[in-house]
């Protein structure tokens, strides 16, 4: 399993990302740190679900621009 460090130090946004651009996020609970499985993006101080624009109801604790699975970045 990932140390939350190393987790952080993958997900390296600084400050908040552009409004309304669509961004990975992890997340932090009592459990640990995880990944959510859609993209979110970060608007009027709130993080919402890109996808159905809902407001999360997690603890976001990093966030980095979305990435293909070969591992290049898909936004330039």
């Amino acid at each position: 399993m990932a140390t939350r460090e190393r987790r952080l130090a993958e997900f390296d946004g600084a400050g908040e990302p552009p409004p309304g651009l669509p961004v990975q996020v992890l997340c932090e609970d009592q459990s640990g740190t995880y990944q959510l499985p859609f993209p979110c993006y970060y608007l009027d101080g709130q993080w919402r679900n890109h996808e159905s624009g809902g407001t999360l109801e997690a603890t976001v604790v990093g966030w980095r621009m979305p990435k293909f699975a070969n591992g290049h970045k898909a936004f330039r």
